[in-house]
């Protein structure tokens, strides 16, 4: 598979999603997706990340851009966690990780010295047309969503 890169095509992909819907990158053509990985419903970093794009919500739809996460984790997780903090954009569920791999976020990681595959937490804005316009790896949770709304505006 190979790396993403920006003005790469954005993988194509249709995954279960919180509120029982199914969504395809397909069903935004013509507006801007800000499409992030995280690690694990209800964890600190991703509660904080999850509240904050939803606290901004409103600016992004003005944007004409829609948010999207992804984790692992099972539909009916996705909807508790989006229940519990009032989240209204869509928690896709990708368990078996087809789309975790195609973007490149499922990666060897370490803890304590121990190796395992986990979601390295990223973030792509895929513009209009099907394009990556911007790639953040890594992301630290303070001030990204922040980074991200600048993207999505300029």
């Amino acid at each position: 598979m190979p790396e993403l890169k920006e003005g790469s095509k954005a993988p194509d992909f249709t995954l279960p999603a919180s509120g029982g819907e199914t969504i395809s990158l397909k069903d935004f053509k013509g507006k801007k997706v800000v499409l992030y990985f995280y690690p694990k419903d209800d964890t600190p970093g991703c509660t904080t990340q999850a509240c904050t794009f939803n606290d901004n919500l409103p600016k992004f739809k003005k944007m004409k851009a829609v948010i999207l996460g992804v984790s692992k984790d099972s539909v009916k997780k996705h909807d508790k966690f989006a229940e519990k903090f009032g989240l209204t954009f869509p928690l896709l569920s990708d368990e078996v990780g087809t789309m975790l791999e195609k973007y490149g976020v499922w990666v060897e990681k370490s803890m304590y010295g121990k190796k395992y595959m986990g979601i390295d937490r990223s973030t792509f804005l895929i513009n209009e047309d099907g394009k990556i316009g911007k790639i953040w790896r890594k992301v630290k949770v303070p001030g990204h969503v922040e980074e991200v709304m600048e993207a999505v505006n300029a």
